[in-house]
């Protein structure tokens, strides 16, 4: 039961809280509508059949095994699985597109697919035909559908009744053996948005992903005089993508250091339904989602009813930490006065992720709390956060230049502008590089965007915005020669009093035309609304660079006021 906090890989920190709790319920799932659970030992039997599995499929200790699922039970074992083998979980983002998925698996040297079942599998219908030498293995497969051509049968069955044999002959497999990992071995490879649109595969080793995990555990324990050994009785709820490192470390292997109950929600949908049936202790979300919980509460207009919050979110609920984006400080007011504190914390993909982290006695409005033990940090003298210490990666996959980049002598360059108040407290103030990050969450390189949007003959020049938002809009200059060439060749009718740019059905044409060049992308990556400008960005109006680069916030406040009412309701 009590915390592990001195072993040096996953698959150690694993076996050692099995043996310490076999017998202790270790997760709840849903299955049927309704939430199950699993013991430690249960789970262990689980990850032995698939590490076993993968055996058979040839994987061995450094091969890359992708992972493209939802969040679920089998999420979990699977990435269990593939560490006790010694091989590197490649996890994919369930929402891209079959072209991005694709990509990132050809790049990282996948030979097997994990897929959670025949939605994603239909997805990658091409590169199953070019590559015949991977192996595509699905959790559930549809029985009424025949399987998909290069696929194997429901790995999800395979367990199960595997399992159902040995118990119905008094057996068991014994847990997996130590497959001789060092620390320094390669334990993930974390594809993250880059500036121009391909990704960066992160390669984050044991030792970055164990120490960031015990290291936020001691954080919090910190608080606690005496500090607590035992987290049985403690229940995380876990929404956020597992493809995504903030819950990867801050759910799944704390989960393991603590010895607590992890509760795996069944969609983003459903999280307030699923904190009611397991009502949890503590969860980790992104502002987007504290703002939905806080808006529903003020539609029903019960949002300062004494003891509301905690109502809704289960009933035990003693903390939650924000993370992914910048948490507005009425949030962070909102949930204070109602005794539940919303902590924020700081990190990246590249730092494993977590750099700093509040913790219900060091907090401080508007911070990003102080850094966890062991993690260094400090502000370059152009405002930059750099940090070092067991977080920060091994570099990018395959990527020695970008690596250079941001890696210097020890100091990983977040690319963030911060700020640290006397106290330690670490506040971020901006972003260096051209990433947007919206209030879900969601890494987005605009640059990439933009690109594509600017391929077609009609649009001049764009610039994506979505920052902190919920979704993404544009402003869009359109080829006004291009256009009127358009309107021609299919006779549009439009009145003459109005400029073009303003009128409905040419604002329409622009919306068609941006939905068709982002069709190769993600749903988050969608613009969901474009403004029409009259005339180009410039030099002049010290819009663009001297070499021709968007300056993003000389446009932003030149056009505050029509970014402005593509976000209002």
């Amino acid at each position: 039961m009590a915390i592990l906090t001195d072993c040096k890989t996953i698959p150690e920190l694993f076996a050692r809280r099995v043996e310490a709790d076999q017998d202790q319920t270790a997760i709840w799932f849903k299955r049927g509508g309704t939430f199950q659970p699993l013991t430690w030992r249960e789970i262990s039997q689980r990850v032995s059949c698939l590490a076993s599995m993968l055996t058979q499929f040839g994987v061995q200790l450094g091969d890359r095994v992708a992972l493209l699922s939802e969040n679920r039970l089998e999420w979990v074992l699977a990435d269990l699985a593939i560490q006790s083998l010694g091989a590197i979980n490649v996890p994919i983002h369930a929402p891209l597109t079959g072209e991005q998925i694709s990509w990132q698996i050809v790049d990282s040297g996948a030979k097997v697919v994990l897929l959670s079942g025949p939605a994603q599998s239909s997805k990658l219908t091409g590169l199953k035909a070019a590559r015949p030498d991977l192996t595509f293995v699905e959790f559930d497969t549809d029985p009424s559908q025949p399987r998909a051509p290069g696929v194997f049968a429901s790995l999800l069955d395979g367990i199960e009744s595997f399992l159902n044999r040995l118990k119905e002959h008094g057996k068991s497999l014994p847990p997996a053996a130590d497959p001789g990992l060092d620390p320094t071995s390669v334990a993930t490879i974390l594809y993250t948005s880059g500036t121009t649109g391909e990704p960066k595969g992160v390669m984050l080793t044991q030792a970055n992903l164990i120490s960031n995990a015990v290291s936020t555990v001691e954080m919090f324990r910190a608080d606690d005089d005496p500090p607590r050994e035992d987290y049985s009785d403690k229940v995380r709820l876990n929404f956020l993508p597992l493809s995504h490192i903030f819950a990867r470390t801050c759910d799944l292997y704390i989960w393991l250091v603590e010895g607590s109950q992890l509760a795996i929600a069944e969609s983003r949908e459903t999280v307030i339904a699923d904190a009611a049936a397991v009502k949890p202790t503590f969860m980790n979300g992104v502002p987007y989602f504290y703002d939905r919980v806080r808006r529903g509460l003020e539609d029903k207009e019960v949002l300062h009813q004494p003891g509301i919050l905690r109502q809704v979110l289960g009933g035990r609920i003693e903390q939650c930490c924000s993370g992914g984006a910048a948490l507005p400080e009425h949030l962070f007011d909102y949930f204070q006065s109602q005794g539940v504190p919303l902590l924020q914390g700081y990190g990246l993909s590249e730092s494993s992720p977590v750099i700093s982290i509040s913790t219900p006695k060091t907090v401080r409005r508007g911070s990003a709390g102080k850094p966890i033990p062991g993690v260094d940090v400090k502000i370059a003298e152009d405002g930059e956060i750099l940090t070092r210490g067991p977080h920060v990666m091994a570099g990018y996959y395959k990527n020695d230049k970008a690596t250079a980049e941001i890696l210097k002598d020890r100091w990983l360059y977040t690319g963030d502008y911060g700020r640290m108040d006397d106290d330690g407290f670490l506040y971020i103030t901006g972003r260096k590089k051209e990433i947007i990050v919206t209030s879900g969450g969601k890494n987005i390189a605009p640059v990439y965007l933009e690109s594509l949007l600017t391929q077609d003959p009609l649009i001049l020049q764009a610039l994506v915005i979505g920052d902190d938002r919920n979704y993404l809009t544009a402003l869009l200059v359109p080829n006004m020669d291009a256009l009127v060439k358009e309107l021609f060749i299919h006779g549009a009718q439009l009145p003459s009093s109005e400029p073009l740019h303003l009128q409905p059905k040419v604002c329409e044409l622009y919306q068609k035309r941006v939905n068709e060049r982002l069709a190769c992308v993600s749903s988050f990556e969608q613009v969901r609304k474009c403004t029409l400008l009259p005339g180009p960005f410039t030099i002049e109006k010290g819009e663009m660079t001297a070499k021709l680069s968007l300056r993003r916030k000389v446009i932003e406040a030149n056009f505050a006021a029509e970014i402005e009412a593509m976000y209002r309701k």
